[in-house]
């Protein structure tokens, strides 16, 4: 059986430009988990339907356990842990933690990085607009009311921030 064949790729994660050697179905999220160490985007569904791998590309959010990492060379990612860490956490990190809007906390870094994308294009969001955001990210645990009220207290903190 012959060897995958490999290409150099850099991809801009968190800032930072990346080299690595990767085969063309190497995904974004096998890459972020397990050549970084970002662990903060999941391994879910595989299918791209959880929200659980999300990443924001180019500010936009984004399945990365459906995208081939070699197809989006030179784009901007963005994980959760470039958003901030304990110390500084970013204003829609320290709403969720505020509001206690992680039960198991599997479905916490899509929910936080869908978010992070909605805050930026409507900084005062509805509850119609803030649910239509999140719907396609999956809680099992059920805390979408918790969820709803830290994307409103992120909405707040941000604003606050200007």
């Amino acid at each position: 059986m012959p060897k995958p064949r490999s290409t150099d790729v850099c991809l801009q994660v968190n800032g930072q430009a990346v080299h690595r050697r990767l085969t063309a179905s190497a995904s974004l999220l096998h890459v972020l988990r397990n050549d970084l160490g970002l662990n903060s985007p999941k391994f879910g569904c595989g299918l791209g339907e959880c929200g659980a791998c999300t990443v924001l590309v180019d500010g936009v959010p984004a399945r990365a356990c459906v995208i081939p990492a070699v197809e989006i060379q030179h784009r901007d990612i963005t994980t959760s842990e470039g958003l901030g860490n304990a110390q500084h956490p970013h204003p829609v990190q320290q709403a969720f933690i505020e509001q206690q809007a992680a039960q198991c906390g599997y479905c916490l870094n899509g929910m936080v990085m869908v978010t992070v994308a909605l805050l930026e294009r409507h900084p005062d969001p509805s509850e119609s607009q803030i649910r239509q955001a999140l719907s396609c990210n999956l809680c099992r645990c059920g805390t979408h009311v918790e969820i709803v009220a830290a994307v409103q207290r992120a909405a707040q903190l941000m604003r606050a921030a200007v």
